[in-house]
């Protein structure tokens, strides 16, 4: 930290710079309250005024703060301060305290890649295709990661909008960290189309088809950007190249990217099927949910088989070779696209101008070059029109001919098949039982109550007659995030387990045995029988995690005896009764103590003996008083042979 660092809200300094962006910059943060190493996101005080990037800025600190999971960077605090800007004058800047990340973007990682690779290759000679690929099992593991938390955020109702390498961290140990919610919205905002005052928002490589064409977005919008992001980790560059955002914007809506395997030959087939399915054009063709999607990638990772639809011929030709036109920009069509500011087809101008300059260009196609593409596509229509019918024609007569040579002369009429409704049953025999009838599973999780943990509580669709093959969705409890530790103190052991099972955790197999002692019982106020549970380990009201194990300290039924000795009778007898003791009394005799004085306990200090049992107290008495008289003597005159001494009868006399 500097000297004199710059404070904010008078609790967080600020130290060196992190980053920079189009719309803000991060610093080096300390909380001096807590101690702790944190990241301040600051609005840039030249866009402070701006109503636009405030409400956006606002809108990631609400979205990213009500997000709470391990793969999504924290928000600690947010708040504003006063500055002075260029001009003199005062504004309010907003900025958001965060958690700090070590490590490095997936965007970082993948410029060292080709780093390297270029440095080893002879000076001016071109990298080859798939520099800067990552290993594809770090690319899935780390795409699982990114998946995890929109798992989560779109269970909580927020699309982020924006994900690419650039917005996802890894740190040192291998964790996930997807960041950067700057322009999340709601799930349930109809507004939460992607542009904002008319310009598209999210960054051009990453779009989606809908998002380029400024339409409203959904979680599946999220899912196409994982597919590019995954494209890209596996290949080194991403799946449309163009010499402007709006060029890579149109390939989006219009162009077949290319399979990742005709570029990094080390992809699996699998992995193909699972990019080519998340890249979809249409979002109803893609993956429904983050679920789904990471399925499909800890299966590849693991080796097993992908719910993804097998490359079809078409894909892979369009997937080879001839998919790898990038619109380099070298023909009159492209200049013109990049030169213009027309529009997209429904898309919103604008794109690009939020993020500034692009590496790869900026500008739309325009008009003209569109209107060409159309008279080009009338022009060929009437041949796609004869090649089309003849090749439906000799379907249609191949299906006649077949169906003449098997005898069927009978119209088939495609397989209905009734749903049946599997809620609340275990999720494998709910699987088993629609997939027996013809149907195929798809499967996602969401927080349930503890009793609801691995049963089915919610089914799509529920009832209706189907095609054999349809898809039925079923959600799955996963149990409550977090389970408060019941009380048990005082049950016997088998009702303490039975209560703890009942929420949801576990019992440690061994408990510790625990005997009473004063400091035991004066804090629960109460004695405990043998087997009774005297507290747990996490304890009461504590939270924990599901099936988290519980240690229970049980009484023995067994006391240790406490130190009396010198107590009143009267304080020494409360502490033994509150302990379970009989007492009894014996007193002494004792002129040096104080009367009511325990002089000696019967069992001593620290022996262990079972509740309920006698002790007795020998207690210090007062002396009997002894009051001598002196006796009356009459004296005569005696004899001199003679002398009388009377004593009274009964008290003590000296003997001579």
């Amino acid at each position: 930290m500097n000297e004199n660092p710059r404070v904010l809200g008078n609790r967080y300094e600020l130290g060196a710079l992190l980053g920079r962006g189009g719309m803000a910059e991060v610093h080096l943060g300390h909380d001096t309250r807590l101690g702790r190493t944190v990241a301040v996101k600051l609005l840039r005080t030249d866009l402070a005024r701006d109503p636009t990037f405030q409400a956006r800025f606002r809108r990631e600190a609400q979205s990213a703060a009500a997000l709470n999971h391990p793969a999504i960077v924290a928000v600690y605090d947010t708040s504003e301060e006063l500055v002075r800007d260029a001009t003199g004058g005062t504004t309010m800047l907003p900025y958001i305290v965060m958690e700090h990340v070590q490590g490095h973007t997936l965007r970082e990682m993948i410029e060292e890649s080709k780093a390297r690779i270029t440095a080893a290759m002879p000076p001016g000679s071109e990298p080859p295709p798939g520099s800067g690929a990552l290993d594809t099992g770090f690319a899935l593991e780390a795409t699982s990661g990114v998946l995890s938390a929109l798992e989560y955020s779109h269970r909580s109702g927020i699309v982020h909008r924006d994900i690419k390498p650039a917005n996802v961290m890894v740190t040192p140990s291998g964790a996930v960290k997807v960041m950067d919610f700057g322009i999340a919205r709601a799930l349930t905002d109809s507004s939460a189309t992607m542009t904002q005052t008319h310009a598209v928002i999210g960054t051009a490589q990453y779009l989606s088809p809908e998002q380029a064409r400024g339409e409203q977005v959904d979680a599946r919008s999220d899912l196409y950007s994982t597919g590019c992001l995954l494209f890209e980790l596996l290949t080194g560059r991403p799946p449309f190249i163009g010499d402007s955002p709006v060029s890579v914007a149109y390939q989006h809506v219009r162009e077949e990217p290319p399979l990742p395997s005709s570029i990094n030959p080390a992809v699996p087939e699998s992995v193909d099927r699972i990019v080519m399915h998340a890249l979809a054009k249409e979002r109803t063709q893609r993956y429904q949910n983050a679920t789904e999607f990471r399925q499909d990638v800890d299966a590849a990772l693991a080796g097993r088989r992908v719910a993804a639809p097998a490359l079809t011929a078409a894909t892979q030709l369009v997937g080879g070779e001839t998919a790898t036109q990038y619109l380099p920009g070298t023909g009159a069509g492209t200049r013109t696209m990049a030169a213009s500011g027309a529009m997209l087809p429904g898309a919103p101008a604008g794109l690009g101008e939020e993020y500034g300059a692009d590496p790869y260009g900026n500008g739309y196609p325009s008009r003209r070059s569109l209107a060409d593409e159309r008279q080009q596509q009338r022009n060929r229509g009437p041949a796609y029109v004869l090649l089309v019918l003849a090749v439906l024609a000799a379907f249609v007569l191949g299906a006649w001919w077949l169906s003449g040579m098997l005898g069927g002369d009978d119209e088939k009429v495609p397989e209905k098949i009734e749903m049946v409704s599997v809620v609340g049953q275990p999720v494998a025999e709910a699987t088993k039982a629609l997939e027996d009838k013809g149907f195929v599973v798809s499967t996602t999780t969401e927080q349930s109550t503890p009793d609801k943990k691995g049963l089915v509580i919610e089914q799509d669709p529920l009832q209706g007659s189907f095609d054999r093959g349809s898809r039925v969705y079923l959600t799955v409890g996963s149990g409550p995030d977090s389970i408060e530790v019941p009380d048990v103190e005082g049950l016997s052991v088998e009702e303490a387990t039975a209560k703890l099972v009942e929420a949801g955790l576990t019992v440690a197999t061994t408990h510790e045995d625990q005997d009473l002692t004063e400091q035991i019982v004066e804090k629960s106020k109460k004695l405990y029988d043998k087997n009774t549970v005297i507290q747990t380990e996490p304890g009461a009201g504590e939270d924990a995690v599901p099936e988290t194990s519980v240690r229970l300290v049980v009484s023995t039924g067994f006391v240790i005896v406490p130190e009396v000795t010198d107590n009143e009778l009267g304080k020494a007898k409360a502490r033994l009764e509150a302990l379970g003791f009989k007492i009894r009394v014996r007193e002494q005799e004792d002129g040096t103590v104080e009367p009511g004085k325990v002089l000696e306990q019967s069992t001593a200090n620290g022996q262990r003996v079972a509740i309920g049992s006698s002790i007795t107290l020998l207690v210090s008495k007062q002396p009997t008083v002894i009051t001598t008289v002196e006796p009356t003597t009459t004296t005569t005159t005696p004899s001199p042979t003679t002398t009388t001494t009377t004593m009274e009868e009964g008290m003590p006399g000296n003997r001579n």
